[in-house]
């Protein structure tokens, strides 16, 4: 009788204590950033810029699986701002995603509180402002999340890591560019590239004979990079969350919003060995280095920088089609990647987004289906949330591109779909450059790259069974790519070229993953802590 009554009692002390266990290997990281402005030389002649707690670039984050992170940002500019974080999922809520569509800009001299968890994640991410071109002047970093400790690596533990943050640069200030673009005109031809804000400067330091982690970032706004390191080898084993098959590469081709991890063996004499980023697909090519340096090295690095492609098409994509899933491999949890079977679920829903330009009321603009997007002045999530019409609607824009050729239309595009339906999208690129589309919410499966217009007859060619999961693919000139994306995360949800240009000028959509279910268990309610703007400014405070 008494152990009838007692194992109940034990059992829920032992429940108890289980999830007591859990919530404490949930951490609570605490940051408070100051946003300024403030003079920089990433080019060795003075310019503005914009710091981060007066660094330039920001603060790295590094955090571990499942920890909570809540970021007080202190907005010391003289604009509004905003900052997202790239490839971050933001489960269940959306409304701390810091773009246009789900947030209100954080005014001047004002502040706000990000609050988020990094639910079942691991890997190599960024963040950046998404208001106005202040992503072209800084407020971008590395954001990297380990595993927890019960969660096995497929590689040997390295001996240390690096923070790579590499993107194209402008010596011209970030405003007089925004008015080029408000003008309807094109951003002119970048001036450098950058590794972590300098142009040849940065060195890192490891000692002969360990393997070290680099996680490397393209984090410009305009240009895809090709990365190498003199004399050494790349062993590609993460891109933006997920475990690849750990293929060896002499470079790879990064393109703009993608982020890779790699390791490499410092195997080669003491010395000091370049570290190279060059621009791809475009005339002329852009190249800066940084350094890698063996411990007790008295040797500068010398010699002919390591050769890359530069405008080779075919080159970049067969690169691309290499890059898979490592099926057994664990990621944030203990079962294998290759245990969600993609490949196998039946598609509820197919869009197939075609990328225009054109000239619009004089003035140049990209556009989505035919819609080039425009911001409503009450972001997306809090009309669809209290229900404030006259804000969008979910016929602006269609599945599929228009078969004529009609003009471009200005207006909000907001796609409905329904949560946890399985979504196959294409991206069609009709243009002579190269395209980067990034997903917020949501990692997705990408099954296929090919030339010219997409067919369903080309879907026999789709990878579906290892194809890479990650947040940014590239679309490359004259043609397609394809994903798959299980639509599980609730909420408002930003779809954008990552080519700031293009996004700024009209080249994003939003996607609206709804169900009529109100539950916590599938989205979070409002923050208490909400901006309120637009049509919903005077709604009453939640605070």
């Amino acid at each position: 009788m008494k152990q009838a009554i007692l194992t109940p009692i034990f059992l829920g002390i032992l429940a108890c204590w289980s999830a007591l266990s859990v919530i404490a290997e949930d951490r609570y990281l605490f940051f408070t950033w100051e946003i300024t402005n403030g003079t920089i030389f990433p080019l060795g002649v003075p310019q503005e810029g914009i710091l981060i707690n007066g660094q330039f670039p920001g603060p790295t984050i590094d955090a571990i699986t499942n920890d909570n992170i809540v970021i007080n940002v202190i907005n010391k500019l003289d604009d509004k701002f905003l900052i997202t974080w790239n490839g971050i999922k933001q489960r269940k809520t959306s409304w701390q995603d810091g773009v246009l569509g789900t947030n209100c800009a954080i005014p001047p001299n004002t502040n706000w509180t990000y609050k988020f968890q990094l639910k079942d994640q691991i890997g190599t991410y960024t963040y950046f402002p998404t208001t106005k071109i202040h992503k072209a002047a800084g407020g971008f970093g590395g954001f990297n999340i380990q595993q927890r400790s019960v969660i096995s690596i497929p590689y040997p533990a390295p001996d240390g890591e690096f923070t790579l943050l590499v993107g194209d640069w402008y010596k011209t200030n970030h405003r007089v560019l925004r008015r080029l673009l408000d003008l309807g005109k094109s951003l002119p031809f970048p001036d450098a590239l950058l590794i972590n804000g300098q142009k040849d400067v940065a060195v890192f330091t490891g000692e002969a004979g360990k393997t070290y982690k680099f996680r490397v970032s393209n984090v410009g706004i305009a240009t895809s990079i090709n990365f190498r390191i003199q004399g050494h080898s790349l062993k590609l084993i993460e891109v933006e969350g997920a475990h690849t098959l750990q293929e060896t590469y002499k470079s790879l081709d990064v393109h703009v919003g993608q982020s890779v991890t790699v390791l490499v063996t410092l195997d080669k004499s003491i010395g000091d060995y370049y570290i190279v980023a060059s621009s791809r697909f475009t005339d002329p090519v852009l190249t800066t280095t940084s350094t890698l340096r063996y411990s007790g090295s008295n040797t500068k690095a010398s010699g002919q920088l390591p050769i890359a492609p530069t405008t080779d098409l075919d080159w970049s994509i067969k690169q691309a089609r290499t890059i898979r899933l490592n099926l057994t491999a664990n990621a944030a949890r203990p079962n294998p990647q290759g245990s969600f079977h993609y490949g196998t679920i039946p598609v509820l829903r197919i869009l197939q987004l075609a990328n225009s330009k054109s000239i619009v009321k004089g003035k140049l603009r990209y556009a989505v289906n035919g819609i080039s997007h425009i911001n409503p002045s009450t972001p997306l999530k809090l009309a669809d949330w209290f229900n404030i019409p006259g804000v969008f609607d979910l016929n602006t824009i269609k599945d599929f591109p228009s078969s004529s050729n009609n003009p471009i239309k200005l207006g909000t595009s907001v796609i409905g779909l329904t949560l946890h339906d399985f979504a196959e999208i294409i991206f069609q690129n009709n243009e002579n450059t190269i395209q980067s589309w990034h997903m917020d919410g949501s990692s997705f499966y990408v099954v296929g790259y090919g030339n010219g217009i997409w067919t369903s007859k080309v879907r026999e060619t789709y990878n579906l069974v290892d194809g890479v999961s990650r947040h940014t693919v590239q679309v490359y000139p004259k043609s397609w790519s394809a994903i798959m994306v299980s639509l599980d995360n609730k909420g408002m949800w930003n779809l954008r070229s990552a080519i700031w240009e293009n996004r700024y000028l009209g080249q994003e959509l939003y996607l609206r993953v709804w169900n009529n279910e109100q539950s916590l268990y599938t989205e979070t309610n409002v923050p208490l802590n909400a901006l309120f703007c637009g049509k919903a400014k005077h709604l009453p405070k939640l605070l």
